[in-house]
């Protein structure tokens, strides 16, 4: 149980409402325990002969003290069972918070699947041991000791003989309790793998059914499902053999009292309201007991279930503050970026050797500048750009911004500066409006673009003029109601619209045509007047404007230049921007006609 320790930190803006519930459940247990006693008294005074008016009152008193139990049950689940979705609601605020500030390569590690299923499925058994199984421990502990101290009061001996065989029931609760922990977790492991499964074919449904692939992943679905039950019933085999055990042992208790008991009534030495009463406190001594398998299944799983999401919370992010951090002097236009002897390679694991992506790069642009990166598939254009971004941090050299060691800047600051167009675009499930004012810093900056003008420079407001609510049209999942060219200038007008002094844009025209291409870069040349520029992309006409230009390959610069000096040498780009313009020409060639590309 080493995990659940962690929720004790939780429980402390709640503490009254802890100590109240505990309160609740231990005076209605109190009060619960006195009916038997004055069933006892009734049964007895009736066989003695006292008034009638005895026993009436006596009978009002059994209904007044259920009604008072009652009210304090009712206020010990109100308070507790309502302490536990406080404290899941404080928990999974803090998952989330923890996971926004985890990095990129934390991501490359853990699926989606697996983190949705350990917000959803195991933070609800972390609920159900931070509040109902704390209840019902207090329930069992103080319910039982109330009927304890009764029946001794009753009869020492024939209690001695009552528990006997109750004996081994907290022996089979501790050995069954530990498998359960370890089925449990196995069942939760599946179930995040399933998730995972589900989540990867609702989100590229298309692709399934493109390629035909319903079948095969149905059935790869029944399989995981299949295990899922397996796991599931193993678990539930385990769980129903803890009860039969626990009745089997109270079973042989309630013979010996009855036995025993009745001989002792037979005989004199216990009246029928003392037996009567006896195995009426027997019933609330078992109960507990057999409810103590059901809380130490409860407990079981939610340390399980903690466990896995200790390790979500134990996760530490490698992008972080340095601790004497230097801030960013003010600047009005754009900021100068500096690589020195810059390597990097992806995490990899242990004993693993890395596969380095950049290696040896430098370079300098100038504040307010524009560099284009070129290179084939491959060649560590992405990473070039991450590595500004500090999605990653450099293994290798020292990258500056103007003039700071980009590790010194605090990450907030750094990422306030930068606009970022990915390669991969991503929309959220919002109006179109909202995803480009997302990240919006100010109304009030210099050189101000609004989002409307920044909609214009990337050609998206021609687009807009179709959809049916405009700029309010809300968007599917990951903006699947929009083409791939629409989802690329809603990406561009959203870093624009940031108006920031830093823009990466990584191939993010990749998907327009080439006319709506020379439109938006018509629209840059204004709109990044002032700012700095890194553009990577695989076509020349997005380069062309560049102050300089880097080609990428094998992880290194091979080449750099203007887009004209480097047209000069006939190397490397030379070689990409012709291949280049074969491409464009054969993806516009009218059916039918032939092209010479002869030179």
């Amino acid at each position: 149980m080493k995990h659940i320790k962690r929720l004790i930190p939780y429980y402390r803006p709640y503490k009254l409402q802890l100590f109240g519930g505990l309160v609740l459940v231990t005076v209605g247990s109190a009060i619960a325990s006195v009916i038997p006693w004055f069933l006892r008294t009734g049964i007895d005074g009736i066989r003695s002969g006292v008034p009638l008016s005895v026993t009436f009152r006596l009978g009002i008193s059994i209904v007044g003290v259920a009604i008072i139990a009652g009210i304090c049950r009712f206020g010990m689940r109100y308070l507790l069972n309502g302490l536990s979705r406080w404290i899941e609601f404080d928990l999974r605020n803090d998952l989330f918070v923890h996971l926004m500030k985890l990095d990129a390569s934390y991501y490359t590690k853990m699926r989606t699947g697996d983190v949705m299923a350990r917000l959803t499925n195991d933070l609800s058994a972390v609920r159900m041991a931070a509040g109902p199984a704390i209840m019902y421990l207090t329930n069992t502990v103080f319910g039982g000791m109330f009927a304890l101290v009764f029946m001794t009061r009753i009869s020492v001996s024939l209690t001695l003989l009552a528990l006997l065989p109750m004996i081994g029931i907290p022996a089979i609760a501790l050995k069954l309790g530990k498998l359960i922990h370890k089925r449990f977790e196995a069942v939760q492991e599946h179930f995040s793998t399933i998730t995972t499964h589900a989540q990867e074919n609702l989100s590229g449904v298309r692709i399934v059914r493109a390629y035909q692939q319903e079948e095969s992943e149905i059935k790869h679905f029944s399989e995981l499902n299949n295990e899922y039950i397996t796991r599931n019933l193993k678990l539930v085999r385990l769980w129903g053999m803890m009860h039969p055990a626990f009745s089997f042992l109270v079973g042989i208790a309630s013979v010996v009292v009855l036995g025993v008991g009745g001989a002792y009534t037979l005989n004199g030495s216990m009246s029928i309201g003392d037996l009567v009463a006896f195995g009426m406190y027997l019933g609330m001594l078992t109960w507990p007991l057999i409810a103590l398998g059901w809380v130490i299944n409860l407990f079981q799983r939610g340390d399980a279930s903690m466990g896995r999401l200790v390790q979500i919370l134990d996760a530490k992010p490698l992008i972080t503050d340095d601790k004497s951090p230097i801030d960013l002097p003010k600047s009005a236009g754009g900021r100068s970026i500096e690589f020195r002897s810059v390597g990097f390679h992806y995490p990899v694991a242990a004993g693993e050797p890395p596969r380095w992506i950049l290696r040896d790069i430098s370079f300098v642009v100038k504040a307010g500048s524009t560099l284009g990166v070129s290179g084939s598939t491959g060649s560590g254009k992405t990473a070039l750009i991450d590595l500004i971004a500090r999605t990653y941090d450099a293994i290798e050299g020292e990258i500056l911004i103007d003039g700071i060691p980009i590790q010194k800047i605090p990450v907030n600051d750094l990422r306030k500066e930068i606009g970022y167009v990915t390669q991969e675009t991503v929309l959220f499930s919002e109006t179109l409006k909202a995803n480009l004012q997302y990240g919006v810093l100010s109304d009030e900056t210099e050189h101000q673009i609004s989002w409307k003008d920044a909609a214009h420079i990337a050609q998206l407001d021609s687009a807009v003029i179709d959809f049916p609510k405009g700029y309010d049209t809300m968007l599917g999942e990951r903006g699947i109601n929009l083409s791939g060219g629409q989802k690329q200038r809603a990406s561009m007008a959203r870093a624009l619209a940031r108006n920031p002094s830093i823009l990466l844009l990584d191939d993010a025209l990749s998907a327009v045509d080439t006319h709506t291409e020379a439109a938006i870069l018509a629209g840059l040349k204004t709109a990044l007047s002032g700012r700095t520029s890194v553009i990577a992309s695989h076509r020349s006409s997005a380069l062309r404007a560049a102050e300089t230009i880097i080609v990428l390959e094998d992880g290194g610069i091979v080449e750099s230049g203007t887009h004209t000096e480097l047209i000069q040498k006939e190397g490397r780009y030379w070689n990409l921007v012709r291949k280049q313009s074969i491409k464009d020409e054969l993806d516009e060639k009218p059916q039918g006609v032939n092209v010479d590309h002869s030179t």
